[in-house]
């Protein structure tokens, strides 16, 4: 219903949403006779069924770059990633309490520029959860979306920086970082635009060679805050202009158009199943059982303790250098 509305243009109304969230379970407890067969039930052996598959890891998104693109991301100090980061915010119109807060609860504070969800960024302990990389927390399909948009003008900086450099490794660096990307924005554009597509892409061992272009220290900072920026822009477009670290958090979770309508006051106090499918509500513990302004504040709140945490309190300070810069 709201997405015919929305399509139509017409207004959302209070009435559009359901307004009491799911209820719990208060009834009676099975029988006995009832709760023993059901537990022989589950105790009975089951085929085997084949392990899922693993989740690809940093290391797997490196070995398919090197394979189908010849490349290799040039790393770079934790702090001068930051530092290039933190310049790249600024110069679009990001803040640094936008971009810190982000940064906070995406990696609860702690984050590399090589973290990936589910692997602890100090301990290395864990195990993949998701394909996300970096400060930002990009899938792989986010990574080829923006390569797809923004490849040529990534192309048009890297041939600059390529003009001011002299000989030596630095500039045949470059020149071999210029054609890999070269080859990979080929690879993204050759699915049509649209996300099942990069979801897709991102899936085949091609795809995946395109994600490890976040922990170069040329190109990741820039493709991860132009995904922060776009998120920014498109809240401009629809009258919010100034948004909060939790707002743009929000976009992230929920997706960049239902974010904007939990935001509206129609929508703000009504329950958050109104917008998230039914696993992503079952997975995401910040969600139940909130209206979206509770998920918002919940997002805040996160944010305030994470921001106490080392590379948080380092990315602001960094941001703080930058501001000095000029």
């Amino acid at each position: 219903m709201r997405k015919r509305k929305k399509a139509a243009g017409q207004a959302i109304l209070r009435s559009d949403y359901v307004l009491e969230p799911p209820p719990k379970y208060t009834g009676p407890e099975l029988p006995g006779d009832l709760e023993r067969r059901w537990s022989v039930f589950q105790a009975e052996p089951r085929p085997e069924q084949p392990p899922p598959e693993p989740l690809p890891t940093v290391a797997d998104f490196l070995d398919s770059a090197r394979r189908h693109f010849n490349f290799e991301p040039e790393r770079i100090a934790e702090r001068e990633f930051k530092m290039r980061y933190a310049r790249e915010a600024l110069a679009l119109g990001l803040t640094k309490d936008q971009v810190v807060r982000v940064y906070a609860l995406e990696t609860s504070g702690l984050g590399t520029a090589d973290m990936q969800a589910g692997i602890h960024p100090i301990t290395r302990k864990g195990k993949p959860i998701s394909t996300a990389l970096g400060y930002a927390q990009l899938l792989a399909a986010n990574s080829i979306n923006e390569i797809a948009k923004s490849g040529d003008s990534f192309l048009a900086r890297l041939r600059a920086l390529l003009k001011r450099t002299g000989e030596g490794q630095r500039r045949a660096r470059l020149e071999a970082k210029i054609a890999a990307l070269k080859a990979m924005v080929a690879t993204a554009r050759s699915v049509p635009r649209e996300w099942s597509r990069h979801v897709a892409l991102a899936g085949t061992d091609k795809g995946r060679g395109i994600h490890a272009v976040n922990l170069d220290g040329d190109i990741g900072p820039w493709l991860q805050v132009i995904k922060l920026d776009g998120l920014r822009q498109l809240a401009a477009e629809h009258g919010r202009g100034n948004l909060n670290g939790a707002e743009i958090e929000l976009m992230n979770l929920a997706g960049p158009a239902t974010g904007l309508e939990m935001m509206t006051p129609t929508a703000r106090d009504v329950p958050t199943t109104n917008f998230f499918a039914r696993g992503a509500y079952a997975r995401n513990t910040i969600v139940r059982g909130k209206s979206a302004a509770e998920l918002i504040a919940a997002l805040d709140q996160r944010m305030d303790e994470n921001v106490k945490n080392a590379g948080a309190v380092e990315f602001a300070e960094v941001f703080d250098a930058v501001a000095r810069e000029g």
